[in-house]
Order: C-alpha cells, then sequence, then structure tokens
C-alpha cells in the first residue's frame, strides 16, 4: 500500500523498495522508495530541473529522490483511487489538449505546440503502482493498460485524447506475488483500468467543478491536432500471390 501525503505542492508518494518506471523528466526505470508529482508556477521558466526539483523536495520537507512529474495543475486536485492490488493517483489539466482525428483535414496555421520554452499549465500526470511483482514485460506493460484506460476517460469525458505534455509513473512491488500479463483481461489490468479511471475523472472534476473543459484545439489556451497524413505500405511478402 502506498502512503500520499502533499506539502507545499509536492505530493510524495512512498513505500518500501519499490520499482519504478517513468516516462517525465530523467525517466526509465530505477529502485527506491519514493515518486513525486510536483507543481510548478505559472510561467515557470526553462531552469535546471534536477537542482529545482531537490530545491522544492527540500521546502516540503521530503528526504529522498525519486522519479518525480511536473504539472502546472495545483496539486489540490490530486486524486487518489484504489481497488485490490493497485493504487492510481492524478492531477489533470486541459490548457494543451491533443486529439487525433481519423479524418484530418489541411493543417491550421493558428493551432500547435508552444513555443520552446513555454509550459503551459496543463498535462495530465498518472502514477499507477500495484502490490504484485512485475515480471517479464509486464512493467512496460502497466503503462500501456494505464494510458489506454486514460486515453478511453479523457475521450469520453472531454472529447480529448490527452495533452501534448502527459506523463506517468508506473510502480511494482519486488517482492510481491509474481504476474507476467496485466492486460484488460487480467485482475491487475481491470484494477489498473478502473484506478485511472475513477481518479483521473476526480481530478478533472475538482480542477473543472464548472465543467469548464475547452471546447476544442483552437479554442483551448494550446493544443495540437494530428492532422499529418503518413505513408501506407503492404508488408512485403503479404501481397496477394507472393
Amino acid at each position: 500500500m502506498f502512503e500520499v501525503e502533499t506539502r507545499s505542492g509536492v505530493t510524495r508518494l512512498q513505500r518500501g523498495q519499490t520499482r519504478w518506471l517513468s516516462t517525465g523528466w530523467n525517466g526509465g526505470e530505477s529502485v527506491g522508495e519514493r515518486a513525486y508529482n510536483v507543481t510548478v508556477p505559472e510561467g515557470w521558466p526553462t531552469v535546471e530541473i534536477d537542482a529545482y526539483l531537490a530545491d522544492r523536495l527540500s521546502e516540503a520537507g521530503f528526504e529522498g529522490d525519486g522519479p518525480a512529474l511536473l504539472t502546472g495543475v495545483d496539486q489540490r486536485h490530486a486524486r487518489l483511487a484504489r481497488l485490490g492490488p493497485v493504487t492510481a493517483l492524478a492531477t489533470a489539466g486541459l490548457s494543451n489538449p491533443a486529439t487525433v482525428p481519423l479524418d484530418p483535414k489541411p493543417a491550421r496555421s493558428d493551432v500547435g505546440a508552444p513555443e520552446d520554452g513555454d509550459r503551459p499549465p496543463g498535462t495530465v500526470n498518472l502514477f499507477v503502482g500495484t502490490a504484485h511483482a512485475c515480471v517479464g514485460g509486464s512493467l512496460p506493460g502497466l503503462v500501456a493498460t494505464a494510458v489506454e484506460a486514460k486515453t478511453a476517460t479523457l475521450l469520453a469525458e472531454t472529447g480529448f485524447t490527452g495533452t501534448t505534455s502527459d506523463a506517468l509513473v508506473v510502480a511494482c512491488d519486488p517482492d510481491g506475488e509474481p504476474v507476467e500479463y496485466v492486460g484488460s483481461a487480467t485482475g491487475v489490468g481491470t484494477a489498473v483500468r478502473a484506478c485511472v479511471r475513477e481518479a483521473l475523472l476526480a481530478s478533472l472534476r475538482s480542477r473543472y467543478a464548472d465543467g469548464g473543459y475547452p471546447e476544442s484545439v483552437a479554442a483551448a489556451e494550446y493544443g495540437v491536432e494530428t492532422r499529418e497524413r503518413a505513408v501506407v505500405e503492404r508488408v512485403r511478402g503479404t501481397e496477394p500471390g507472393k
């Protein structure tokens, strides 16, 4: 079970030795006892992130480093969901939404990602942990299962598939009961999907209490629509008669 505490705009998730996999800043796989979700101020400039994080953790009175995600969303909108062996925490903002139209029209010049150095106060950050030990490819499998649930929830609730800066940390207990599969047909996968859905919906509805989601990418402060077209080819050997 993860212990979760917020101080001075930093939320810490903590348990014993834990295996983490982060898609965020300085991400990858690590082993330790803590992970952090850190709110940055509006207009936050480009800084040396490692030093900045160290200062923020110190100011909050948290000791020990670990994977950290950054967001413009206030931690008062963080929401936690638990089901069986799974815990999920979410913060959600939509100032920089993204969509993938299935019938894309030509790109619009007034819709696009923020310029380098801009850090809009959006981002969907997720932390998803299980009491099981993930073996084989099941730790990265948690990423796939959680992102699927995040995308489905956002699409149903807001019409967007994500934001331009979404990030995720997944975790497992190296000493727990081993699981090799964590997809949607498994018990762990089911719990992940439910926890992500509930935590994300609760955070969205806290952050946008009046239901004031951006109506579209164009209406948002920042946003991206993937309107480029890729070239599709057959795989060699699949042509009829080959």
